[in-house]
């Protein structure tokens, strides 16, 4: 990271009052649960007897009412207000994660990820607005502090996963439940009342009506296809390699930092050289290339192209979004909801076919390969010429949204 974002982030912590920490330790918490299954996966699959392409299931399940909820929890924040919708979120994750725990099937793991993710998306939808609310400083300190939550959330979680997944696969979700249940405590007491807040309403429907712009929809196109790809790394890797459960950790650790490295100091750069939809193209063209070489049957070959797909994949969640927020006219919340929902759709859709991709072709390569068709389909979209200019900067908004797991 550059001086000069290291120095805005010093400058960011200062002086930041309890609701501001309280609520980043929370989102630090959920986004854990993102990778945190990752190095379990194996030991998920023995312990339960379970298949691969029923493991996967834990991803989709996860996100695919995450995406669905997303539409929803704009409209339920603005009716009932910031506070009571976190914690219901944080309410129903704390519930799902302690059950997880002492799931006897995989089918019932697998629903009970669909409410941790319903959870999520209460949260994390409304994690945000709470802390650019409270925190000093104005909104750019803010969105340091939700990023430094965003990176450290996802590089801690598959080691955490990893190091209680040693001991046992239930360990990992136990182990959230109890951070959750603190997180939700201090949300509860220290967080400001919604009482007599002044919010505008948000229609359900306003979101998908937003897609109706040709440019957004492409854009939202472009972006479920990559995070198809993302997903192929996120839950096939871990069977490929085959590795422990500290192994398999300490790799995605790795990704998650080049993740949350990449999304603070390197996409604004490079948006600021080429634009921010032709940089997404050709960041995603690159992410085609990882793919391919993700590929190759070597094992040191697939652990560095994993690493290093981690900071390709920073890039791609802040400049898709700033694409995203910049293309339409359309309020910047309401595309943000529509673009999220097709971009997570994509992530749930990849989660649960990516195993039986591997079945169908014979080959656990193939996950792999046919990632790399999409991203390049993805490319071909965002190079279409757009009537409107492609601006150089990032929407600072853009860096969070579109980081909503």
């Amino acid at each position: 990271m550059s001086a000069e974002h290291h120095s805005s982030l010093l400058d960011a912590v200062k002086g930041q009052p309890k609701q501001v920490w309280i609520t980043a330790f929370a989102a630090v918490i959920a986004f854990m649960g993102i990778g945190l299954v990752d190095p379990i996966l194996l030991s998920i699959a023995k312990g339960l007897d379970a298949t691969p392409s029923q493991v996967t299931l834990l991803f989709s399940s996860y996100l695919g009412v995450q995406v669905i909820a997303m539409l929803v929890t704009g409209a339920a924040s603005a009716k009932f207000g910031p506070k009571k919708t976190v914690l219901v979120g944080l309410t129903l994750i704390v519930v799902a994660t302690a059950l997880c725990s002492a799931a006897g099937s995989i089918e019932q793991l697998v629903g009970l990820r669909a409410v941790w993710g319903l959870g999520n998306a209460f949260f994390i939808a409304t994690a945000l607005s709470v802390i650019v609310g409270a925190a000093t400083g104005g909104q750019s300190g803010a969105i340091l502090l939700y990023e430094a939550a965003l990176g450290v959330g996802l590089s801690v979680g598959p080691l955490l996963g990893a190091l209680l997944g040693s001991i046992s696969w239930r360990g990992p979700f136990l182990g959230t439940a109890i951070l959750m249940a603190g997180a939700l405590v201090l949300c509860a007491v220290f967080l400001k009342s919604d009482k007599g807040e002044q919010r505008a309403p948000i229609k359900l429907l306003d979101p998908l009506r937003a897609l109706k712009h040709p440019g957004l929809l492409r854009t939202s196109v472009a972006s479920a296809l990559y995070t198809a790809a993302f997903f192929a790394v996120l839950a096939w890797s871990p069977f490929v390699l085959g590795w422990s459960a500290i192994a398999v950790g300490l790799v995605f650790c790795g990704w998650g930092l080049c993740v949350a490295v990449a999304g603070v100091a390197l996409a604004p750069r490079l948006a600021a050289k080429l634009g921010e939809r032709h940089a997404a193209a050709a960041a995603v063209f690159g992410y085609a290339v990882l793919m391919l070489v993700l590929a190759v049957p070597s094992k040191p070959v697939l652990v560095a192209g994993i690493v290093v797909s981690g900071l390709v994949s920073g890039l791609l969640n802040t400049l898709f979004t700033g694409t995203a927020m910049s293309i339409s006219d359309a309020p910047r919340p309401v595309a943000s909801a529509g673009y999220n929902f097709c971009r997570w759709l994509g992530g749930a859709v990849a989660a649960t076919l990516v195993g039986h991709v591997a079945e169908w072709f014979g080959s656990p390569q193939a996950p792999f390969i046919a990632s790399a068709v999409l991203c390049v389909v993805a490319g071909a979209l965002l190079s279409l010429r757009e009537k409107k200019a492609d601006p150089h900067a990032v929407p600072q908004e853009a860096v969070l949204v579109g980081e909503e797991f």
